[in-house]
């Protein structure tokens, strides 16, 4: 679990298909290395992966073919590029974004970043190609004001199209200037992880309205009035 607060940016390597090198800037190194210890959990660029060998200034780990088919991991060639690293949540830890599972739902594109007198306005859309994998794992659970992870960067949707086609986020500075966010160009891809709040919501009201085996009251305007919610 993680918060999708990013602690530092990191440079990844491909060594072979399926085995990614991620060295930590030198000066942030100790954030991400203090206690790093073989099977830990690191959120890179969003997706969560396992700790396999740790090397002086950073780590390595193996990729699963479900996480390079549905990540950008699989669209990277071998040079070396800017990743977005967090370590797991610890028990009693500080909840400053939201919960973040590292379990990338698929991609999308920048569409434009512009400045604002306050923040950076970004735009996101689904790649042509993968119309139905966004309609399927991700515009569903877009909501304004709701939460959604980009590259492993918590962030607020501050608008949406009705049809869930694109959505938009407004980035502080410190998020812009501390994350890869600032290096995207438009029609690069990103990792996307929707808040798991409405999945967890949407299997549970699936459950109640479609599974005659429970002995649960479908809920529906008529009910919550009857039983005094106005």
């Amino acid at each position: 679990m993680f918060t999708g607060l990013v602690q530092s940016l990191g440079n990844l390597r491909l060594l072979t298909e399926d085995r990614l090198e991620i060295l930590c800037n030198f000066s942030d190194a100790k954030l991400i290395l203090t206690d790093l210890t073989i099977g830990d959990s690191v959120a890179v660029d969003g997706a969560c992966l396992t700790v396999e060998e740790i090397l002086p200034q950073g780590f390595i780990v193996t990729v699963s073919p479900e996480t390079i088919d549905r990540t950008t991991i699989g669209q990277r060639d071998r040079t070396s590029s800017p990743a977005n690293l967090e370590t797991s949540l610890r028990v009693g830890g500080k909840i400053g974004g939201h919960f973040v599972t590292g379990h990338i739902d698929g991609i999308g594109k920048l569409v434009s970043s512009k400045p604002t007198a306050t923040s950076w306005e970004m735009r996101f859309a689904a790649p042509e190609s993968l119309g139905e994998q966004w309609e399927n794992y991700i515009s569903r659970y877009l909501v304004s004001k709701g939460s959604i992870a980009i590259n492993g960067v918590s962030l607020t949707i501050a608008d949406c199209a009705p049809d869930g086609d694109w959505f938009t986020v407004a980035v502080i500075p410190h998020t812009y200037s501390n994350t890869n966010l600032a290096q995207l160009q438009p029609n690069e891809w990103v990792n996307l992880e929707a808040d798991i709040l409405g999945k967890y919501v949407e299997k549970l009201m699936g459950a109640t309205q479609n599974d005659r085996s429970h002995q649960r009251e479908i809920i529906t305007p008529d009910f919550l009035a009857a039983n005094g919610y106005r």
